[in-house]
């Protein structure tokens, strides 16, 4: 496959992930995103041909759920306490020790409460993903209630960089999932990612934050010359 595409290479990443990771009987976390949305559809295909069997999903998003509906594979009730063996997901920038900015599609509560119920965790990238510092190149989305808006805004405006409000195409609030809102902080390179994230989680009024840390086992990256598979222990 020629992988010069940024989004075969998503496909070629989020592809090894399924063929390395996911077996049959399994409970695998469907991660969000133009990336992780690839294995999901990979997942259906080979249950379909039946190179797969007995794998049920946890959508980590509505759309995710819908995606997979599509593609066959078979959800687990919420009613169930989840115990999840491995998720594959994305994210928008990763550091050298696999900690992670998510968010850039507003499912970050979903998707890290799905993480921290995985025995295994799996992001796939592209190259462009990779940073020496989180918030070198992506703005921490930080998804907070409506209530005290002007007062939260102010705080994060202190502790995490300019907020800005994410916003649809038509100009109104984007909405998470569960009905929430999103600042994006232009936090730039972050010195101490878990003393922000310690700040910003004792905050009334955040819901959650995009930062993901220590929660990935093996990252997946595709680039133009192949895909190689990475873990905490191995530098990028």
């Amino acid at each position: 496959m020629d992988l010069v595409d940024v989004d075969a290479q998503k496909q070629a990443a989020a592809y090894r992930a399924v063929e390395d990771f996911v077996q049959s009987s399994m409970i695998v976390g469907l991660g969000t995103g133009s990336t992780a949305i690839h294995a999901t559809m990979r997942i259906g295909e080979l249950l379909k041909s039946g190179e797969l069997s007995d794998v049920v999903g946890v959508p980590t998003a509505k759309s995710t759920q819908a995606a997979a509906i599509k593609a066959g594979v078979p959800l687990l009730d919420d009613s169930v306490v989840w115990d999840i063996d491995v998720t594959i997901d994305g994210a928008d920038e990763v550091d050298s020790d696999l900690n992670l900015i998510k968010g850039g599609g507003g499912a970050l509560l979903r998707e890290k409460l799905v993480a921290q119920t995985t025995a295994t965790e799996v992001i796939v990238v592209d190259e462009s993903k990779r940073s020496p510092l989180l918030g070198t190149n992506f703005k921490l989305p930080v998804e907070v209630v409506e209530f005290g808006l002007a007062t939260t805004r102010e705080f994060l405006a202190l502790v995490a960089g300019e907020p800005t409000l994410r916003v649809t195409e038509t100009g109104e609030p984007f909405r998470t999932d569960q009905g929430n809102v999103i600042f994006d902080c232009h936090t730039g390179a972050i010195e101490d990612v878990f003393s922000l994230a310690g700040v910003l989680e004792a905050h009334a009024g955040i819901v959650e934050h995009g930062l993901f840390l220590g929660l990935t086992q093996f990252l997946v990256v595709a680039s133009s010359t192949g895909v190689e598979i990475l873990s905490p222990s191995e530098p990028l």
